[in-house]
């Protein structure tokens, strides 16, 4: 039987997606065809990184509003509950274990939000307009009491806050939103619908992801060697597919010399003899991506790649042993590749790298802290490795932003959060204009007693800066026309602005 060209690339692309050379090895199966290499300079070389934070990160527990109104209604809806998850305010002192609480009058545990101390302040260069319905003549910031890296980031106008991002596809109000007559993303609040809308624009089968777009638009124009332009640590990625290029997947960590077998002739799975298209594209795409392997990991075993330093172990503020930082090991391996791209012959690339267990329904204290601690020390690595990269400064060639597919119910559950929609996001690179807070920072409360949040439907906060703006701002950095981010980003004309500045 011969497959139509459209299902045997698609089923190439999955067997390369699944197929790794072994546990010593570092790269998988390259699944696109090799483009011509053609040498770019370091000036014309331009990088895209995504963190995804996978299963919905808290964003209200992450960049928080302080001012008096703000704090009150927070800290009213998340102090409820057996384990409550409501911070401490600014300036609290951490609390030892086994006492009590005088703010919230019930037993301090270990790794429970007293011990940690008060939230971090942070003070935008640019103040945030006042939203209606927030009583406050100056709206103050503050971050997790774990992201302390990210907050002297902030403060060196390294890294930006974009704030309430979400997937629409139009400006939506709360009473449209609740009457049902304005349009909105489909499957809401669905994990894999989700997933799939913020890197693609589309639910769960969608075939094209943005990043692989915008790679698909700027690939012939810098003359790209298309093998290495996408790349993700550990798995395939619909946000790094296009229609031209296909994610190439890396192992991660220490990556050994070229990999090698003499006892085996990789040209024999190309099968001359076979009358299968299936088979003989198969076994040529195999002995391609060995040679790809190859060469790829001869380019960073060696000169400015191979001194990337690794990531120091991840010792949590909450007083949790050393451990390794996955996220930190998956930016060493992007830093190595991106030292290694004059040798490669590469001018744009995108990565995407992944953090998980974000998804808190419940125990939320003992698991979100963390895994922002560990997202605050791998941003921390990854901008001061760019900065010195064989004694050359290549922060403001890559700009690295978070994603993640929903935020989280403002109101606690008893322990945790549940699925929302709208969050706040992360960028940061020397090309960002660091310090400020992007897009409108919402107002914060429940309906009750006379209040009404035109920010907020139910526990659920509106995002108020749509998903294709923030991906539109980063593509018009890394070189996307405009006509062709109106293609990629097709309901970005129905917003104002199409480019948020941050970069």
């Amino acid at each position: 039987m011969t497959l139509s060209n459209l299902d045997r690339r698609h089923f190439l692309r999955l067997g390369g997606a699944l197929s790794l050379l072994g546990g010593a090895a570092p790269f998988a199966l390259q699944l696109a065809a090799s483009g011509a290499a053609s040498a770019a300079g370091a000036s014309d070389y331009k990088a895209i990184v995504c963190i995804f934070l996978v299963g919905g990160n808290d964003g209200s527990n992450t960049v928080l509003a302080t001012d008096d109104d703000s704090w009150g209604r927070y800290f009213a809806a998340r102090n409820t509950g057996v384990d409550p998850i409501a911070l401490m305010p600014v300036g609290t002192a951490p609390t030892p274990a086994g006492q009590v609480s005088p703010i919230t009058n019930s037993l301090v545990l270990a790794n429970t939000p007293p011990t940690w101390g008060g939230v971090l302040p942070i003070v935008p260069n640019v103040a945030q307009p006042i939203p209606l319905g927030t009583n406050a003549s100056v709206r103050t910031f503050a971050l997790h009491p774990f992201m302390g890296p990210v907050q002297s980031l902030f403060n060196r106008q390294r890294l930006a806050i974009v704030a309430n991002v979400g997937p629409l596809t139009q400006p939506i109000t709360k009473s449209q939103f609740l009457a049902g007559g304005v349009p909105v993303p489909r499957n809401l609040f669905s994990h894999n619908d989700q997933q799939s809308t913020w890197q693609s624009g589309a639910i769960e089968g969608a075939r094209v992801g943005w990043g692989g777009a915008m790679a698909d638009k700027v690939i012939g124009a810098n003359g790209v060697n298309t093998e290495f332009t996408t790349i993700a640590p550990y798995n395939s990625s619909l946000f790094l597919t296009g229609l031209s290029v296909d994610p190439y997947v890396v192992n991660v960590g220490v990556l050994p010399a070229i990999v090698t077998s003499p006892n085996y002739d990789y040209d024999v799975v190309r099968d001359t003899t076979s009358t299968s298209d299936l088979a003989n594209d198969y076994g040529a795409v195999v002995s391609q991506s060995i040679n790809s392997a190859g060469k790829l990991n001869n380019a960073v075993s060696q000169g400015a790649a191979a001194t990337i330093p690794a990531p120091p172990k991840y010792v949590s503020p909450g007083g949790a042993v050393s451990q390794v930082n996955a996220l930190a090991v998956q930016l060493q391996t992007v830093a190595r590749i991106i030292a290694a791209a004059p040798q490669l012959g590469i001018g744009r690339q995108v990565f995407f790298v992944t953090l998980e267990r974000f998804d808190t329904h419940a125990g939320q204290n003992a698991t979100q802290p963390d895994l922002l601690g560990q997202l605050a020390q791998a941003l921390d690595y990854f901008d001061a490795t760019l900065t010195n990269i064989g004694g050359a400064d290549l922060s403001a060639l890559v700009t690295t932003f978070t994603a993640s597919e929903f935020g989280r119910t403002f109101t606690s559950n008893g322990s945790g959060t549940d699925h929302a929609w709208g969050s706040h996001h992360f960028v940061m690179g020397g090309a960002v204009k660091g310090g400020n807070i992007y897009g409108q920072y919402p107002t914060l409360g429940v309906d009750q007693l006379g209040f009404d949040n035109p920010d907020m439907a139910g526990n659920v906060l509106i995002p108020t800066t749509a998903l294709d703006q923030y991906g539109a701002t980063l593509g018009a950095w890394f070189g996307v026309g405009s006509s062709d981010l109106a293609t990629i980003f097709p309901n970005l004309a129905n917003f104002d602005s199409d480019n948020l500045g941050f970069v």
